[in-house]
């Protein structure tokens, strides 16, 4: 019989994976504690806890490296020391900065011989507001969304380990651009840091680098870039080549994909010497790990006496460009293309510092229009990477807004940054028909409506009178066709207006597209214009169940179906057409809310259920008290803890249903109330903060039954039936 089960507060307590190999295997005991017997519900369902709670105002202490000491809202960290490095293993509470999105698969692979692009993401100190793992109300917040440019993202700061905050990870991660992170030091406290782990035997260094490894591992990012900004004894100096190889070759191991790059600052003697160039005084640095990342100062004479040094390894060498321009440079700001020419023109990777230059010094209000020019600049030089998985659904939300917007019906008012919550962004830019024709094509973000998250894809263009049509390539894929593909378009133009617009699709031999890792364009390539799909069949009704029809916020939704073998999908396009008979001049504005391309077959597969929904770590504030001196109204904040397989899932929506009554039973919601959204979720727990109840009488329960829905990579809606779910019974101390 499937029973409900009470636990006390007690009881509930959470206990943390012994390793990060474990989490999996650790999902089903996370709601250990006594059962008490209850009602039974449905069959069908999972079972449902309860948890029952007498209000207190002296909360257990949270961690304080884990939660924000105001809020007790989850953040990313950083260690400082040596000893907080040793001293790091995995508790309950690192869970929240675990990385959902594997490193998705992309071609050509990183480790394909063509250069590459480095974005060093250094900002105002780091661990702003991109510190609050499940989100802020920031407005104005800094984005980067030019990811199908780049194939390395490091998370920089001053910070002795810097480790990635988890929104960069997987947003990062989503595009297939891997994550790493810093191991800095500096000064004089840095040289004694060094001189602690380095000068010493092999064991202390390998301690070091062990623990590295482990954090890269756990939180599931890629790597590290090691900055060593101090001198260094003989000793230290000596060791530093084996602290890498050995620091290289375990990462290689134990995290697939993953590099180590160094930065040019000391050289073999030990002295702190910045040479702006890969030479003599610090190849054996180059030697020992995956890359080097040059100083700034160089000028065409350093890159032409590197190529030498390099030999077959020139796009392990990531040449520096400050976007600042500090000091003296080549190029940055808005000239940085001009860095970029004379690195590509010697066959280098480029590694762009504080690109973040465009929202720091320049106008806030001009951030998008900043960002666009400073990317589009050096768009010649930056080749792209291709999505070479499925499913691929993207609502191209920028993972912030000024509302949130839920399948075309608004959820919620105000400004809210949530990293983790951006999707798959496209190639943005401006699109010009080839030869004398006038048409025209524009991509820009667009902030004013979405048909879910914060943010849709705006596409403005000219079709001229002599051209039928006019298409922009959003996507570059690399994908073999499985048997039967279905795509989706959610879109809507702005005014009245007859352009018909369509999902366009290229397509080549996959016996002939893939040569020594590179992805080429044959010339046997061809453009389909799928078939409309007016009525799914009934089977995948729960994916695209309002084909060709109006939605919600005046969207309206697409369909096709695909049959193709033995091809390559290799471009995502959508196109725009005249009407029939008409030979004007046509110019549209059309917003795109949502992209599903997705094999038929896993829209049949099951589903794993949300299961193990717990309650913990529970802190309870008197928010408003009533006239005999006992709060009337309180905040909640608790912990929530599930097991899901994560694989399976884009991210978690939480909702709640509050309630107050005389009696703790359990008691079914009505099937036409709404539950509460609280916010996203991008692990298998959520930390729900300030929640305002109303608090219980004597004799009374309060009751609070918190909702864990699972969002498909597929991109349906489940049923809420399906969704997890635990109830928390309240009560004043009598």
């Amino acid at each position: 019989m499937e029973t409900s089960s009470v636990l006390t507060r007690g009881a509930a307590r959470q206990r943390s994976p012994a390793a990060p190999e474990k989490q999996a295997r650790d999902q089903t005991e996370r709601r250990p504690g006594r059962r008490r017997q209850g009602r039974r519900i449905n069959e069908d369902q999972e079972e449902e806890a309860v948890f029952r709670e007498v209000v207190s105002f002296t909360p257990d202490p949270l961690p304080a490296r884990y939660y924000d000491k105001d809020t007790t809202r989850p953040i990313s960290f950083y260690l400082s020391t040596l000893e907080e490095l040793l001293a790091w293993t995995p508790l309950m509470e690192d869970g929240f900065n675990v990385a959902l999105e594997p490193l998705v698969c992309r071609q050509p692979p990183l480790s394909s011989p063509r250069p590459r692009t480095l974005l060093c993401h250094d900002m105002m100190g780091g661990y702003l507001e991109d510190r609050f793992i499940q989100g802020s109300e920031v407005q104005n917040p800094y984005s980067f969304y030019h990811w199908q440019y780049i194939d390395i993202f490091v998370y920089f700061s001053h910070h002795t380990v810097t480790i990635p905050p988890v929104c960069w990870t997987n947003a990062a991660h989503r595009h297939g651009v891997c994550v790493l992170g810093t191991f800095i030091t500096e000064w004089q406290e840095g040289g004694r840091l060094c001189e602690a782990f380095l000068a010493g035997d092999e064991p202390s260094f390998q301690a070091v680098a062990d623990r590295l490894v482990q954090i890269a591992q756990f939180f599931r990012f890629d790597g590290w870039l090691i900055n060593i900004e101090n001198s260094l004894t003989p000793a230290a100096v000596r060791n530093t080549p084996l602290f890498l190889q050995y620091l290289t070759a375990q990462l290689h191991q134990q995290v697939p994909g993953g590099l180590v790059l160094w930065y040019d600052s000391v050289v073999q003697s030990g002295q702190l010497k910045w040479q702006d160039e890969l030479n003599d005084q610090n190849r054996v640095f180059f030697d020992s790990c995956d890359g080097f990342f040059t100083n700034y100062n160089w000028r065409e004479d350093h890159l032409q006496r590197m190529v030498a040094q390099a030999g077959e390894r020139l796009a392990d060498v990531y040449v520096g460009v400050d976007v600042f321009a500090r000091s003296n440079v080549v190029g940055g700001r808005f000239d940085t293309d001009k860095s970029l020419e004379l690195i590509r023109k010697h066959g280098y990777s480029a590694a762009l510092f504080a690109p973040g230059w465009v929202y720091e010094c320049l106008e806030k209000s001009d951030f998008f229009q900043n960002q666009d020019k400073f990317w589009s600049l050096l768009e010649h030089f930056l080749p792209t990477h291709s999505i070479c998985s499925l499913p691929f659904v993207t609502s191209f939300c920028l993972g912030l807004g000024t509302r949130r917007v839920c399948y075309g019906k608004e959820q919620a008012v105000g400004p809210w940054y949530h990293p983790s919550a951006q999707e798959t962004q496209p190639l943005f830019g401006e699109h010009k028909l080839a030869g004398d024709s006038r048409g025209w094509v524009k991509t820009h973000c667009c902030l004013t409506d979405a048909w879910h998250g914060g943010s849709s894809l705006l596409l403005r263009g000219l079709i001229p009178p002599e051209v039928d049509s006019v298409a922009v390539r959003l996507f570059s894929l690399h994908i073999p066709v499985p048997p039967k593909v279905f795509l989706s378009m959610v879109y809507k133009f702005e005014g009245s207006t007859d352009v018909q617009v369509a999902l366009e699709l290229t397509t080549g031999d996959a016996s002939s597209c893939h040569v020594g890792g590179m992805l080429v364009l044959n010339e046997t390539g061809s453009r389909h214009s799928p078939r409309p799909l007016r009525v799914p069949p009934t089977r995948l009704a729960r994916w695209a169940s309002s084909c060709g029809q109006q939605l919600s916020g005046g969207w309206i939704q697409r369909c096709y179906e695909v049959n193709l073998r033995g091809c390559l999908l290799q471009d995502l396009l959508v196109s725009f057409s005249r009407p029939p008979g008409s030979r004007e001049e046509e110019s549209f504005i059309c917003r795109l809310g949502e992209i599903q391309v997705v094999d038929a077959s896993s829209l049949l597969a099951p589903l794993p259920r949300v299961q193990n929904v717990t309650i913990s770590q529970i802190r309870w504030l008197p928010l408003i008290t009533g006239s005999e001196g006992l709060p009337t109204r309180l905040l909640l904040s608790c912990t929530l803890h599930w097991s899901y397989l994560l694989l399976r899932a884009r991210c978690f929506r939480i909702h709640c249903w509050k309630r107050t009554g005389s009696s703790s039973s359990v008691a079914e919601s009505p099937e036409t109330e709404k539950p509460m959204f609280l916010g996203l979720a991008f692990a298998n727990q959520y930390r729900v903060v300030d929640l305002a109840v109303e608090a219980a009488g004597f004799g009374q329960d309060g009751r609070v039954e918190f909702l864990v829905e699972p969002v498909p990579r597929e991109g349906f809606l489940v049923p809420q039936a399906e969704w997890g779910k635990a109830v928390l019974l309240f009560s004043v101390p009598q």
